[in-house]
């Protein structure tokens, strides 16, 4: 799929205590990563049911752009900050567009 945007979920989980401290470090680093060419989307969502659980869904544009973002001060900065404040390690999975697509051109 050569045109097609690459998608990331992380799934955490933080200790409940720290879910607001958490949150704050989550944001300041969604709010530097929606700046960064490779990066079209950058959503932050939280449990409604379980307010420790979040899922952050990155959509990058390109396969490269991941690692661009791992590099980044703001990412950096922030895996060290919330570090330990997992209640368990995070995990992700990584998807591919399907819709919207081209139209099947």
């Amino acid at each position: 799929m050569p045109n097609s945007l690459f998608i990331v979920h992380v799934h955490v989980h933080v200790k409940p205590e720290l879910t607001g401290a958490f949150r704050q470090a989550t944001l300041e680093n969604a709010r530097a990563s929606v700046k960064e060419p490779g990066i079209a989307r950058f959503d932050v969502v939280q449990d409604s049911e379980d307010p420790a659980r979040f899922v952050l869904i990155e959509v990058y544009r390109t396969q490269e752009a991941p690692a661009a973002h791992k590099e980044t001060e703001h990412y950096k900065r922030w895996r060290d900050t919330v570090a330990g404040m997992m209640a368990e390690p995070r995990t992700s999975r990584k998807y591919v567009n399907v819709f919207p697509d081209d139209g099947g051109v």
